[in-house]
């Protein structure tokens, strides 16, 4: 039996499973457990601590098809402008809930599209969190870019304003792919958005792209990675593409019969990871790439790589506060996630309250599947005996997952009494194994693919 029908046998082409960046996933935050625990977690971050800060700007220009991020259209930036006035009272009363001393490590700005803003407001916002927060000591700072909206005076705001990272949306260059996904973005532009930031000393970049697009094949995905590399990024993200249009609206502009078959998706993987190795990268988890003197890169060397809302992730702080429209907060109790109409989180923050609106409060098996998952999903493997020293109470439990795990896929898992590895080949079965662990899964669920 071939490796690829050892995969298919063990449901990879079929399976509908979550992408793990939180534990449970989002579908099963509940609303009773929104803004009920919001205000006391904030409230219990130790005090002089390090917390990472996201900011949602769920605002674009141009709705693409293939996103199912919370975004939507305007033609102006007024409402813009009006959505900024509310997350700085968010901002405002979030930060005076913490308790003294507690600095940010990690500021990103994502969307929608962050770059939407004008100069002006982006300054106004960033004096906002600067005024409230004190950043802390190799303090990070990073925005998702649409080089199509992004002006050169925009740009320099943000380095002006500390941000040592860039994540720039590519997806694909192929005007084809472009056309049936909705988002035209040239080379050129994105060349320009790179020497920009590069002028303005803004020297780590990440790039994110898509596979399994319409019309997307071998050819095109070359053509697109040898441009991608010609840029010298230091980071690459490549997703597959979720083609899920009873969830996302807009992606039932696409046309589904142009989708790669399931098999050609994960040949296009094969063929991207075997571009990016010769180029120097090292792979990182499902779907990151690194240059080896990356950050993430010696995270993953050393055991520090992580899984969050943005992915992976080298992030060490054990609080993630979220602020903006359907933003999700992270926390060692559990997550919250704010309300995720715009207009709903402006009238709960307008009328004095957080706009926390659904979440969930983690069990102790919560925190022990969630260890379980992470640790396959950053290593390909789990470390039985860690688990057991980390959750005494529970190590029982550690045993018969990995047991289970093994009895179901048996020729995918190497076990040496220590714990469990993913044998050579098997890695892309990561989420399928990782959806074996989940109690929370019945039955196939609304996610992507497995690949």
């Amino acid at each position: 039996m071939t490796q690829i029908d050892q995969l298919r046998r063990h449901g990879l082409f079929d399976a509908k499973v979550p992408r793990y960046t939180s534990y449970p996933p989002a579908n099963h935050f509940a609303a009773d457990a929104g803004g009920l625990h919001q205000r006391d977690w904030i409230r219990a971050v130790p005090e002089g601590s390090e917390v990472s800060l996201y900011i949602h700007i769920p605002f674009c220009k141009r709705l693409c098809w293939f996103c199912a991020c919370r975004t939507q259209g305007t033609k102006t930036l007024r409402p813009v402008d009006i959505y900024v006035n509310v997350l700085l009272q968010e901002m405002a009363r979030v930060a005076l809930l913490l308790p003294q001393n507690v600095r940010i490590a990690r500021l990103h700005l994502g969307g929608g599209t962050p770059t939407i803003l004008s100069p002006m407001t982006m300054t106004r916002l960033l004096a906002g969190v600067f005024n409230s927060f004190d950043r802390a000591e190799g303090f990070e700072f990073s925005v998702e870019i649409d080089p199509t909206e992004a002006a050169p005076e925009l740009l320099q705001t943000l380095a002006d304003h500390g941000m040592n990272r860039a994540s720039i949306g590519v997806q694909d260059f192929d005007p084809k792919v472009q056309d049936a996904i909705g988002r035209a973005q040239t080379y050129a532009q994105t060349f320009d958005c790179i020497q920009i930031l590069r002028a303005a000393k803004v020297h780590s970049l990440n790039m994110d792209l898509l596979y399994g697009l319409p019309h997307q094949t071998a050819a095109s995905l070359v053509d697109t990675l040898e441009q991608v590399l010609a840029l010298q990024p230091d980071r690459l993200a490549l997703y597959g593409y979720a083609h899920v249009p009873w969830m996302s609206k807009r992606q039932v502009m696409i046309d589904g019969t142009a989708l790669p078959s399931a098999e050609t998706r994960f040949a296009l993987t094969e063929l991207a990871q075997k571009m990016l190795g010769l180029d120097g990268f090292t792979p990182i988890g499902i779907d990151h790439f690194a240059r080896p003197g990356d950050s993430l890169a010696l995270a993953a060397r050393n055991g520090g790589l992580r899984r969050n809302f943005q992915g992976y992730t080298d992030d060490r702080a054990e609080v993630l506060i979220g602020l903006g429209a359907s933003a999700i907060s992270q926390f060692p109790q559990g997550y919250v996630q704010n309300q995720s109409a715009t207009a709903a989180y402006s009238a709960a923050i307008e009328n004095g309250h957080l706009a926390g609106a659904r979440g969930h409060v983690l069990s102790d098996a919560d925190r022990l599947t969630a260890r379980m998952i992470e640790q396959l999903m950053c290593r390909f493997a789990i470390d039985t005996e860690a688990l057991s020293a980390e959750f005494p109470d529970q190590s029982a439990t550690v045993t018969q997952a990995v047991a289970a795990l093994v009895t179901a896929f048996p020729d995918a898992c190497n076990s040496d009494g220590t714990g469990v590895q993913i044998a050579d080949g098997f890695a892309p079965l990561v989420r399928v194994m990782a959806g074996h662990l989940d109690r929370y899964r019945t039955g196939q669920m609304a996610h992507s693919s497995a690949i």
